[in-house]
């Protein structure tokens, strides 16, 4: 299972992250959790300056950028 992590406060680019990831990880078939990292302190332990930010099994793949689903596809392969 694929943990997919949105670092935000609830922004709109947040939640079009949001959306896209989702959309990315349905259209693969691949079972995963996507949760809503919305606390400041919790994101800062990622690392994440710049929201939004999307970590991928723990991972920052992505900060200050809402990635189109297709730019999503590439990094839960």
């Amino acid at each position: 299972m694929k943990k997919i992590q949105i670092l935000g406060t609830g922004c709109p680019k947040c939640n079009q992250l949001a959306a896209n990831a989702k959309d990315a990880a349905t259209a693969l078939g691949i079972d995963y959790e996507l949760e809503k990292v919305t606390s400041i302190n919790e994101m800062l332990t990622f690392g994440v300056m710049t929201t939004p930010g999307l970590a991928i099994d723990g991972r920052v793949v992505s900060q200050g950028k809402v990635l189109t689903a297709a730019q999503i596809d590439e990094f839960l392969r």
